[in-house]
């Protein structure tokens, strides 16, 4: 793969045959290389989701994609942020390619027509010197070959152009903007505007959703907003949570 085009985006694009996992790969050795530095591999055989999951897809179908980032003098409490907008940027640069819609799920999945194409997992560096964007995009997986029914491709949502550097390309290009306009702003989601094009993008804003919480219990509720620390506004019969972290699931009532 030669990724012409995602090459000409970033200061630093490289190609592994094979990694257990892009972000171990890219987070050892963020030393030494500069902010937006890229690894990418079509062969991940020891990636990872949120809470520990284990995400292998077979060689060839999927990209995973590690990015790192060097935000200096953003507030810890921007951090959190960083996965919705790569979210959101994951979004917009599959909604092109795809007939269907392209959501995100709250805080780390992208969706079309609500089945996941891609997960996000986002990691601190030691000493918050900075962070590790990982995202797994399926390409052209068969029905067969994908661990859910609630798991798609971009080939099986339609897509005519699978080429993993158009798909890079575009996924480069929307991160690097939103990424630029967070600095900008100073992590300020409000005054960026970037809370409101998370909420608009955000497929989970406004269901009734089941948010099963690290403590072990589950918050039956509606997804009413995002707060300005990028946590989901869960409203239930308590009153109204603000949820950091949790595995939400959709209902249909």
């Amino acid at each position: 793969m030669e990724f012409r085009r995602s090459r000409s985006i970033v200061p630093v694009l490289e190609v592994l045959p094979e990694a257990g996992s892009t972000n171990d790969v890219l987070s050892a050795r963020a030393g030494d290389l500069p902010d937006l530095a890229v690894l990418v591999t079509a062969n991940q055989t020891g990636g990872r989701g949120r809470l520990g999951r284990e995400w292998v897809t077979p060689p060839g179908t999927a990209l995973a994609i590690s990015v790192l980032l060097k935000p200096v003098g953003l507030p810890p409490t921007s951090y959190g942020w960083f996965p919705l907008l790569a979210g959101l940027a994951m979004s917009r640069a599959l909604g092109p390619l795809v007939p269907g819609g392209v959501q995100v799920k709250w805080p780390n999945d992208v969706l079309i027509d609500g089945d996941k194409v891609c997960g996000i997992l986002a990691e601190l560096l030691p000493g918050m010197t900075g962070l590790v964007i990982g995202a797994g995009v399926n390409l052209s997986q068969t029905r067969e070959q994908l661990p859910t029914d609630t798991s798609t491709s971009l080939a099986l949502a339609g897509a005519e152009d699978v080429d993993p550097d158009v798909v890079l390309s575009a996924y480069l290009i929307q991160l690097s903007t939103v990424y630029r306009e967070f600095l900008a702003a100073d992590g300020d989601p409000i005054r960026s505007a970037l809370r409101d094009e998370v909420v608009e993008a955000c497929h989970t804003v406004g269901r009734a959703v089941r948010v099963h919480l690290p403590a072990g219990e589950d918050l039956l509720g509606t997804a009413v907003g995002i707060d300005e620390d990028g946590r989901l506004i869960v409203e239930s019969d308590a009153g109204r949570t603000a949820v950091a972290a949790g595995d939400v699931t959709h209902l249909r009532y």
